[in-house]
């Protein structure tokens, strides 16, 4: 499911192509491209439930305004993410690049992946993708771009 994300991030987002609206359309295209029917639905419900993250009567949390907290992650979240992703996260968070909502869709979009693995390269593209789709957070989203994408001399922190 993920590869269809990055696909679809990739080819339909990032780089600004007009994106295909019906689902069938899309569903045809990602068939032709190699990709499997199922994963297909996964990935295009997992794209629908980060638009409707943004719905705050159905995710009320996303409302509230976080001060300077510290996230308690459960078990399972830290099954997918390590100690390596929950620090970048933080990071993130230090610089401003996510907030107490960003950070809470980036982690509710990762419990929804469909993987037992999951590497800090995918958490760095769930969380472009998070920014991308959020209105108001495109200076984030191109300070995130500068972090991954520039050859960083040393640690970033």
């Amino acid at each position: 499911m993920f590869d269809i994300l990055m696909y679809l991030f990739e080819t339909y987002i990032q780089n600004e192509a007009e994106a295909m609206v019906d689902n069938e359309l899309l569903t045809d295209e990602l068939t032709r491209a190699g990709f499997h029917q199922d994963e297909i639905y996964k990935a295009l419900t997992w794209l629908e439930k980060l638009a409707a993250l943004q719905d705050t009567d159905a995710y009320p949390y996303l409302t509230r305004v976080g001060s300077k907290s510290v996230r308690i992650y459960t078990a399972e979240e830290m099954q997918l993410l390590d100690t390596e992703s929950r620090g970048f996260i933080m990071f993130l968070e230090q610089v401003n690049v996510l907030d107490f909502t960003t950070r809470e869709m980036v982690i509710d979009r990762v419990m929804e992946l469909d993987t037992k693995y999951f590497s800090m390269d995918d958490l760095k593209w769930v969380i472009l993708m998070v920014l991308f789709n959020v209105p108001g957070k495109e200076s984030a989203y191109s300070q995130l771009e500068d972090l991954i994408f520039e050859e960083q001399e040393g640690p970033l922190h």
